[in-house]
């Protein structure tokens, strides 16, 4: 495990992020990361003020007055606080990854558009038979849980050593734990359903398009503005998906190759998929209790101290910081807590968060690719083992000296005794 200084940084998005931001929106289809440099940059603005209202100590979630109950994403993101994140290399300070949170979605009547999969059970006496269906109904939610969103890393920083799509997902957490008040009960992640390299969704083009005459991307889009034509045109009762193919049938909770690291890590942090899915792409959502969640429970704020060398350290997790002004900065690092409570770093790592000592920092104890200073080292075990093989491989060497030895010594017996015969045998 790497013990040098943070290479990489997670910071609030600024606007000279949007050129990034946007060519990473265009690698994905979220609804929350448009490829539309409008939506994206009214995100990055609203983004800076929740990071300053959570600067200033906020205590309450915040809910603006006057969105329509039909409004779109763009308006109910508006509602809420939005945390942009993006992760960066120090020494280029490029934009290589981003993720989003946000602390309320929807609520009270301005409710969130889903579908419910539940089964229906029938049985018909004469014939003695039963059958089973699933049937999905459109679903209205007003419980306005904090979401997740936007996840998405440059491609050719995936399986990173120092797994930086890991680090820019879990810093959402790390974040709510230090801002607990801003955020609700319930935290929500949308996961992405399978989608073709095109673009396409088989669930849309089987069951949404043809209620709603729009292209898959045409109603993503348009949901940015207004949610409202889902209501008014999807059917109100039971949609049988018996009657859908088996293939579209299949990908309903389900989600693609690229999003199943998402949700294996989301399920680990104990969320669950209940039966609601994405109205367009029958992609699942999955949801988990604020308070329940390890990382939100184990996050705490401190005084940094003066800096020590790395081989004091003897924990690692994830440490931030946020200015008065609303600049955030985290890094992965190895750190520690002394008797007095302060947490203490390595210049290396102070400099990465442009913090000193006196600051107050933000504090997640958990397993990150950093090794701490005091952690056991395997190298020893290693060596003693080569050691151990090479004084094996010395007393065998020497065992088969020795036995080299003697069968050399009874080989010239033989051979003596051999020319002793035949010389007794010619003189005779």
């Amino acid at each position: 495990m790497p013990k040098s200084a943070p290479m990489y940084v997670v910071r609030r998005a600024m606007m000279s992020d949007l050129p990034t931001l946007h060519k990473l929106s265009k690698m994905v289809h979220f609804i929350n990361l448009p490829p539309d440099q409008e939506i994206i940059s009214d995100k990055i603005r609203n983004s800076r003020k929740s990071f300053q209202r959570a600067a200033g100590d906020a205590k309450t979630v915040h809910k603006p007055k006057g969105a329509s109950a039909g409004g779109g994403l763009s308006e109910k993101t508006a509602m809420a606080d939005i945390f942009m994140f993006v992760i960066e290399e120090v020494s280029s300070e490029g934009c290589i990854g981003t993720s989003q949170l946000v602390s309320q979605m929807g609520g009270v009547g301005h409710p969130n558009v889903c579908l419910k999969l539940e089964t229906r059970e029938k049985y018909a006496n004469d014939l003695k038979v039963g059958t089973r269906h699933t049937v999905a109904r459109v679903h209205l939610d007003e419980s306005g849980p904090t979401e997740l969103g936007g996840l998405i890393l440059q491609p050719s920083f995936r399986g990173h050593k120092m797994k930086l799509g890991r680090f820019v997902a879990l810093i959402r957490f790390h974040f709510i734990g230090l801002h607990r008040k801003m955020f609700r009960p319930t935290v929500l992640a949308e996961l992405m359903a399978p989608i073709t390299s095109n673009g396409k969704s088989l669930v849309w083009d089987t069951l949404g398009h043809r209620f709603i005459p729009l292209s898959y991307e045409e109603a993503d889009r348009f949901c940015q503005y207004s949610r409202e034509f889902m209501t008014e045109l999807m059917p109100e009762g039971d949609i049988h998906l018996s009657l859908l193919p088996p293939a579209a049938r299949a990908q309903f909770g389900e989600v693609g190759p690229e999003t199943l690291p998402a949700r294996r890590m989301l399920e680990n942090l104990g969320f669950e998929y209940e039966g609601f899915v994405d109205p367009f792409d029958g992609g699942p959502y999955v949801t988990a209790t604020t308070d329940e969640i390890e990382l939100v429970k184990d996050t705490f704020h401190a005084t940094l101290g003066a800096t020590i060398k790395h081989e004091q350290t003897d924990q690692v997790g994830i440490v931030s910081v946020l200015s008065n002004d609303g600049d955030f900065r985290a890094v992965q690092t190895a750190f520690q807590v002394d008797r007095s409570g302060k947490l203490r770093l390595t210049s290396e790592a102070m400099m990465a968060l442009h913090a000193d000592s006196g600051v107050e920092a933000g504090c997640t104890p958990m397993r990150v690719p950093v090794e701490s200073g005091k952690a056991k080292k395997p190298a020893k075990k290693s060596a003693s083992k080569k050691a151990a093989s090479s004084k094996s491989a010395k007393t065998t060497k020497k065992v088969t000296k020795k036995a080299a030895k003697k069968t050399a010594k009874k080989t010239g017996k033989k051979k003596t005794a051999k020319r002793t015969a035949q010389r007794t045998s010619k003189k005779a």
